[in-house]
């Protein structure tokens, strides 16, 4: 049994510092931005952003041993959120991966 609970426990550190990782990229991500391009993309202010993430990478790291927890799980949907819609937006207002690097061989997908 004990070979299962330290493989159980690797697994969830794994998982945890893979989401922390995330959480902290999406917080670098936030403070590399400038100001104006949030609002450029039609997004909240850099400072909304930076709070989220911030309190999201914090909560990340308090539960890096315990990732599947109510608060980590919702801090993994604001980091999530941040790099599914707002960082793409941000990448495109900026020039930084457009429309142009989505092409296909028939077109834009």
């Amino acid at each position: 049994m004990s070979a299962i609970y330290e493989a159980q426990s690797l697994l969830q550190l794994a998982i945890g510092v893979g989401v922390l990782a995330m959480m902290v990229w999406a917080l670098v991500d936030c403070l590399r931005t400038r100001p104006d391009a949030f609002v450029a993309a039609g997004k909240r202010t850099k400072g909304f952003w930076l709070a989220l993430t911030g309190v999201a990478t914090v909560i990340g790291f308090i539960f890096v041993m315990s990732p599947f927890n109510l608060f980590n799980l919702l801090a993994i949907v604001a980091a999530g959120v941040y790099h599914a819609d707002v960082r793409p937006a941000l990448r495109a207002v900026q020039g930084r991966g457009g429309q142009g690097t989505h092409m296909g061989p028939y077109g834009p997908w």
